[in-house]
């Protein structure tokens, strides 16, 4: 069994301690989750053990022919070569192996009949027999089909950041290194990849360490994890559901002994107080160990829950209504006679297709993109609060209190109470001693933090998030969920998190491209369901491999009886299921010919728009019991 091993390791950046004296062992079949608040270490830990860097003290000890890959969160891709020409330009011993036989079998070909060319490469066929590399090419084009990346012959540098992500997570899957490690690898991908990931990863025969904030894909995939939290390493073993339990049970363990402690030490303060004499041996002895107790006491440090407890703007009846709405990109068609009304208090989700046109309809929201037709007509009252996906361009010199004293000084809680930058910060899990640093010394997930605090700091009562369980860790999230659960206003978010979307929305839209966006009523689980009853799913995992076909006696003795036709009520149900799907299209039609000749008489609008969402629920369930019944009509 290969096994990776550390111990004592130490790592120090600035006046900070990432991580002090840490050991552990790394088995092969491990699937290993590594958590912790943002800036806590998590990438820094991941570049000491592939080797990118080194810690400060202790010591690594692997087998001599142990393998990494380790996917970055900004993978070194050569932005000239195209996607697979950049792929096989790793160099990692696979693709180096790779090359070398290409050399020996140009070199070959080009002199026949010189034995040093025919010898090397008669032992490159043979080296690529024993390493298996001759299915490399199909298994990346396989990789990248099912990470959506269709246009193998376009540069790299031409690719977007998400896209660029994908291509170093194929070229880092292929390899099948004995450790595979993964910094936010469901960053940019949509549900059918983050899907087929799990299943890939749930079959690899190496280790798996993984950073990602997907507590959705925490579940499936680890049986470990571990938390990075004030330079200490915790281990837990489960999943993310084991780890919530467990680390609730440590907390209270820790606590309690602290309790222990200081009550140990009250009783000692006494007797020290009470004119203690360090005459004798037993005295000096009990002496000693006070001033030992004295300097354990109030070390206990847990990572804390960040608190949004801002308050927002009164927000009117009239939030955002867009009619007839249309937009294209060159021949890529975003929005297609689109009409889209929002109301004070929805929670809606956005999902989909990468490049469908996501994050462009936030931008049409924000005023930064313009429609090409129709009308989008945003209320009175409504502040916008945008958390894009990259952050606002910040001067990096600048002071971390200074960027926030920009938007005021202090600010209303929900409860009235002014708040001042400097508790606001501190709320936000930035100490004091971080108040006065410069943000380019932040970790990126920490000058994300910041970006969101001042977003919310401005008060808004409208809030547009484009992406954010991408750069904020769990505790941030969890607790943004939270804020958003109390939150009076309307929130609009853009994510392909799962487990978010189940928290904050109860209302989709699931843009499929060119145009066409599916609104559906209820959450992401419910939704991904009904795609799967539908004979659609986004969770369908790939085939297993064929067996041999059985004979018609095996089949008639082994096998179950299969459905092969209707039953009677069906039959009637079939019979019927057409005329209800068009009535109910009638009632779709009827209703938005009624919205549309309500103009602004928003509280009618409100009380049509509910009536159209439970038809359209209606018509999903009646659509998928239609395409179960057709496939056994004779």
């Amino acid at each position: 069994m290969q096994t990776f091993r550390a111990d004592n390791l130490t790592s120090i950046y600035g006046e900070k301690t990432l991580f002090k004296d840490i050991s552990f062992i790394i088995n092969e079949g491990d699937r290993i989750g590594l958590i912790g608040t943002n800036g806590s270490g998590k990438t820094s830990l991941l570049n000491v053990i592939a080797g990118v860097t080194h810690a400060d003290s202790g010591e690594i000890t692997k087998p001599n022919n142990y393998t990494i890959g380790y996917l970055e969160q900004k993978p070194v891709l050569d932005h000239e070569k195209t996607v697979m020409d950049a792929i096989f330009a790793g160099n990692q011993r696979i693709f180096h192996t790779i090359r070398l036989y290409e050399e020996a079998l140009n070199n070959y070909s080009q002199h026949p009949e010189d034995s040093q060319a025919i010898d090397r490469f008669t032992k490159m066929q043979s080296t690529m027999d024993q390493e298996d590399l001759w299915e490399a090419e199909s298994q990346v084009k396989t990789i990248l089909t099912q990470l959506k990346i269709t246009d193998l012959e376009q540069q790299v540098g031409q690719l977007s950041g998400g896209q660029q992500k994908r291509v170093g997570l194929a070229q880092i899957l292929i390899q099948y290194p004995d450790l595979l490690m993964l910094d936010e690898p469901t960053n940019q991908l949509d549900i059918p990849s983050i899907v087929w990931l799990q299943d890939f990863l749930a079959s690899y025969k190496g280790a798996v360490l993984v950073v990602t904030h997907d507590r959705y894909f925490l579940d499936q995939v680890t049986n470990h994890i571990w938390e990075l939290s004030f330079g200490e390493l915790y281990h837990y073993d489960g999943n993310y559901q084991d780890f919530v339990r467990q680390k609730a049970e440590r907390v209270e363990l820790a606590e309690e002994s602290e309790r222990k402690r200081q009550s140990l030490y009250k009783r000692e303060l006494a007797w020290m107080r009470h004119g203690a004499k360090a005459r004798s041996t037993k005295q000096k002895g009990r002496i000693n160990r006070f001033n030992d107790l004295k300097n354990s006491i109030g070390k206990l440090q847990e990572d804390q829950d960040v608190e949004i407890n801002l308050g927002s703007q009164r927000l009117g009846k009239d939030v955002i209504k867009m009619e007839h709405a249309s937009l294209n990109f060159g021949d890529r068609t975003i929005l297609k006679d689109f009409d889209w009304l929002v109301q004070p208090g929805d929670r809606i989700g956005i999902s989909g297709a990468n490049g469908a046109g996501k994050s462009t309809l936030l931008n049409v929201i924000a005023g930064k993109q313009p429609l090409d037709g129709g009308t989008i007509k945003i209320g009175e009252t409504v502040k916008l609060g945008y958390y894009t996906q990259q952050t606002e361009p910040i001067d990096k010199d600048k002071r971390v209190i200074n960027y926030l004293s920009e938007v005021a000084e202090s600010v209303k809680n929900a409860n009235g109470e002014r708040v001042s930058v400097t508790n606001l910060l501190e709320e936000f899990l930035f100490p004091r001693f971080m108040h006065g640093t410069l943000i380019r010394k932040l970790s990126g997930g920490e000058q994300r933090r910041l970006y969101l605090l001042k977003i919310l700091m401005q008060q808004p009562n409208v809030l547009l998030l484009d992406e954010p369980t991408n750069d904020l860790d769990i505790s941030t999230l969890t607790v943004l969920e939270n804020y958003l659960d109390d939150f009076d206003g309307t929130v609009i978010t853009v994510s392909h998190d799962r487990y978010f979307l189940d928290r904050v929305a109860d209302q989709l839209l699931i843009f499929k491209g060119a145009g066409q966006i599916q609104p559906y009523t209820g959450n992401f689980t419910d939704y991904l369901a009904a795609q799967q009853s539908a004979g659609g799913s986004q969770n369908q995992k790939p085939a297993k491999a064929a067996k041999k076909k059985p004979t018609k006696q095996e089949s008639d003795k082994d096998q179950p009886k299969q459905k092969t036709k209707l039953t009677y009520a069906e039959k009637l149900e079939w019979d019927q299921i057409d005329d209800d799907l068009d009535q109910l299209d009638q009632q779709s039609k009827q209703i938005q010919d009624e919205m549309n000749a309500s103009g602004d008489d928003y509280e009618k609008l409100a009380k049509l728009q509910k009536q159209l969402n439970d038809v359209q629920k209606q018509i999903d369930q009646k659509t998928a019991r239609w395409e179960y019944l057709s496939n056994y009509v004779d």
